[in-house]
């Protein structure tokens, strides 16, 4: 992958700032927030000042795994990221057209009827265990980026999924331990729902306490799919040109990428540099033939935040991310 091909699609361009506040002892970043027009659904994001920072995991670190190293110093352009996991209320405005008013921001050129939408899903991709205030679940990756796609047409302003280095690097919150609050997961109840008190469902978004950077629900709740392609020795493939911004860039449908844990795992999953490979079982009751490109049958616990970079990109610049990310 060449450095340009990187920037280019990534369209991560420097921001010159950002505010700080303290709240309750923590460092809190400027954050912004959006209502999709035409609706009354509101999202948050919080602007992170991007720099240099060490991806990947200790071999000593309890749970590490080969796929996590080796570390390497990778530097990040600043970009905002939403401070919970995208909720079932946004999604449905996507996903069903009967909701999604024709409405768009000012200036910009919205036509619903050019917007790809999800089938119908087979069966509950919640599998009940929550809709409104609740992440959004069960998509496939690709359905998230349509996603990303739809509300940047909608909105006029550039959105997609995280990378891996941007993911791990919101985690992480400037912290270099396994999880953004410690070395240990001693701590891990007041910060996530995971096995150990999730009773196997996930929750509605936020509701235990954020990293030191205002971001909820980095470790556990659902997991969230990442715009990479999982490579199991990406990191060994960085060098000092491909880790300014690193993406690892598709080149087939699968295997993407999961980051942050779920509601039934262990506490080694939740860790800010674990990583997981999509697997095709989690479309495995799928009776399509073929099989859903939009919805995974069988993965209540995958879910997706958004990124958006700090300057707008030109059209062109966003019809060459599409054409890549999407295929169209």
């Amino acid at each position: 992958m060449q450095h340009s091909q990187t920037k280019l699609a990534l369209i991560l361009l420097v921001f010159s700032f950002v505010i700080i506040s303290e709240v309750e002892g923590q460092n809190y970043f400027e954050t912004i927030g959006d209502t999709i027009p035409g609706t009354e659904v509101y999202f948050t994001m919080v602007a992170l000042p991007g720099g240099t920072f060490i991806l990947g995991t200790p071999e000593n670190e309890a749970g590490h795994k080969g796929d996590e190293g080796p570390q390497q110093e990778v530097n990040l352009s600043p970009f905002y990221i939403g401070i919970h996991e995208v909720t079932y209320d946004e999604f449905l405005l996507f996903s069903s057209s009967e909701r999604d008013n024709p409405e768009s921001a000012s200036g910009t050129q919205f036509d619903p009827d050019l917007i790809a939408r999800p089938s119908p899903p087979y069966e509950d991709p919640a599998h009940g265990m929550g809709t409104m205030g609740h992440p959004a679940v069960g998509m496939t990756q690709w359905s998230a980026l349509q996603y990303t796609y739809w509300l940047s047409s909608k909105t006029g302003i550039f959105f997609r999924l995280p990378t891996e280095a941007e993911w791990e690097y919101a985690c992480r919150a400037g912290q270099m331990t396994a999880y953004s609050f410690g070395e240990t997961p001693d701590s891990l109840d007041v910060y996530a729902w995971y096995y150990g008190n999730s009773d196997e469902t996930y929750h509605a978004v936020g509701q235990k306490a954020p990293n030191p950077w205002g971001i909820f629900d980095m470790h556990g709740n659902v997991a969230e799919w990442m715009l990479d392609e999982y490579s199991p020795d990406f990191y060994e493939k960085l060098d000092s040109t491909s880790s300014e911004d690193p993406w690892n860039l598709p080149t087939r449908l699968h295997p993407r990428t999961v980051r942050g844990g779920t509601y039934d795992d262990s506490p080694e999953s939740l860790r800010c540099g674990s990583r997981l490979r999509s697997d095709l079982d989690w479309k495995r009751r799928d009776p399509q033939i073929p099989r859903s490109m939009w919805w995974n049958t069988d993965s209540p616990f995958v879910g997706f935040r958004i990124v958006r970079p700090m300057i707008q990109p030109s059209a062109e610049q966003q019809r060459e991310f599409w054409s890549t990310a999407l295929g169209q």
